[in-house]
C-alpha cells in the first residue's frame, strides 16, 4: 500500500505543481525630466513574447521580434502602438511622443521615447495602457523622476492614470 501511495504522489505532485503556475504580465516605464536638455526621457521595458503576441494579434500574424528574421515593420508598428497607449499631459496640455528606437536585452524589449522642448513641469499626468488590450492581468509600473521628486504607480486597465503635482 505504501508503494502505491508513493507512486501516486510521484505522478500527482508534478501535475499539481504545473496547475498553479501563473504568468505575470508587467511592463516597467521610467520617466525622467532632464532639465538641461529640456527633455522628458522615457524608457519602457516590455517582455518580448508579450509584445510579439500583441503584434501578431493586432498587425501581422507572422511577425517575429528580434534576431535576423525580424520584420522591417516592427519599429513602425511599435511606434504606432506605444503612441496610442501612452498618453502624457504636461501642465495640463497633451504632448507628442517621439519614438527614438528600441533594443533587446535577453527577453526584454527596451523602447526609448522622448518629449522634447519641455522648459518647466508643474504637473505631470501619464496614462499607460500598454498590453491591457491583450492581457487582462497586465500591470504597468511607472516610475517618475521629475525635478527631484520621485513617484511610482502601478497602472492597470481599470486604473490607468497617474498624476504628479510639483507645486
Amino acid at each position: 500500500m505504501k508503494s502505491l501511495n508513493y507512486y501516486f504522489l510521484i505522478f500527482l505532485l508534478p501535475l499539481l505543481a504545473f496547475t498553479t503556475i501563473h504568468k505575470y504580465y508587467v511592463s516597467i516605464t521610467e520617466v525622467q525630466y532632464v532639465k538641461e536638455k529640456q527633455s522628458v526621457q522615457i524608457i519602457t521595458r516590455i517582455f518580448i513574447d508579450d509584445l510579439e503576441t500583441l503584434m501578431r494579434q493586432r498587425y501581422e500574424e507572422s511577425i517575429i521580434l528580434g534576431g535576423e528574421n525580424e520584420s522591417d515593420k516592427v519599429d513602425y508598428y511599435l511606434e504606432k502602438y506605444l503612441k496610442s497607449k501612452i498618453q502624457i499631459q504636461i501642465n495640463g496640455k497633451e504632448t507628442v511622443l517621439k519614438f527614438i528606437g528600441k533594443e533587446y536585452d535577453n527577453d526584454i524589449a527596451i523602447c526609448y521615447i522622448e518629449i522634447p522642448k519641455v522648459s518647466t513641469i508643474s504637473e505631470f499626468e501619464i496614462s499607460n495602457n500598454v498590453l491591457n488590450d491583450v492581457f487582462e492581468e497586465q500591470q504597468n509600473v511607472v516610475r517618475l523622476e521629475i525635478s527631484g521628486k520621485k513617484k511610482s504607480f502601478i497602472l492597470t486597465g481599470r486604473n490607468d492614470k497617474g498624476l504628479l503635482k510639483l507645486d
